[in-house]
């Protein structure tokens, strides 16, 4: 079991947690690493890319010259792919991206992300996230102070007056447990988590 503090945004101890080694302190599998973002990255791509093969491009019903007689090579339509304007060749179509990966493998990069910011100190943990007028300036102002620039901010649940505060942060962004994702984790310098969500995170890898 690994032993962490607890801080209050004065960035001063107020507590300590046990966290579960075979999270916290699991191996830090690269290969994994980088096959689960690859897998984010493809289920975000719309797909939506389509090119006109000559059969869809409008016009060219018409046979631009006569077959014989103009010393030019035959052409049938001035929407052929040889032609400017002209149809494309085995041109993009709309497709699916997205892959399936086993959820073992899924967790595993929970673990191997969370297992690598704890080791590199870029994870922080935090009594509470909340804001009592939900204003940004004064957010900003307390993640400042506590220094955490370009931040991964993770709580039990959605507390809708902190995510209207951290809504117009640039570098932050604020997600419940639910949304944790290895991508996110790795894209942000820092990963700062509340006391509360760490059973919600443990159970997300798969232990209770």
């Amino acid at each position: 079991m690994a032993t962490v503090e607890v801080l209050n945004w004065q960035n001063k101890k107020v507590d300590t947690i046990e966290l579960s080694s075979d999270i916290f302190e699991a191996p830090v599998r690269k290969d994994i690493l980088h096959t689960v973002v690859r897998w984010q990255l493809a289920c975000k791509r719309q797909g939506t890319h389509k090119a006109k093969t000559r059969g869809e491009v409008r016009g060219g019903g018409r046979k631009p010259y006569k077959q014989k007689g103009t010393g030019n090579a035959r052409q049938g339509s001035i929407r052929s792919p040889l032609k400017a304007g002209g149809g494309v060749i085995f041109g993009p179509t709309p497709r699916d991206y997205s892959f399936q990966l086993p959820k073992k493998l899924k967790r595993q990069a929970l673990r191997s992300a969370l297992s690598y910011l704890l080791k590199s100190d870029k994870l922080k943990i935090v009594e509470d996230m909340k804001s009592e007028e939900g204003k940004t300036n004064e957010l900003a102002k307390r993640l400042k102070g506590f220094g955490a620039n370009k931040s991964l901010l993770v709580d039990v649940g959605v507390n809708s007056v902190f995510k209207r505060a951290a809504n117009n942060l640039i570098g932050y962004q604020y997600t419940p447990v639910i949304g944790l994702n290895v991508y996110d984790m790795l894209k942000y310098d820092h990963l700062i988590v509340t006391k509360s969500s760490i059973q919600g995170i443990q159970e997300r890898c798969g232990v209770n």
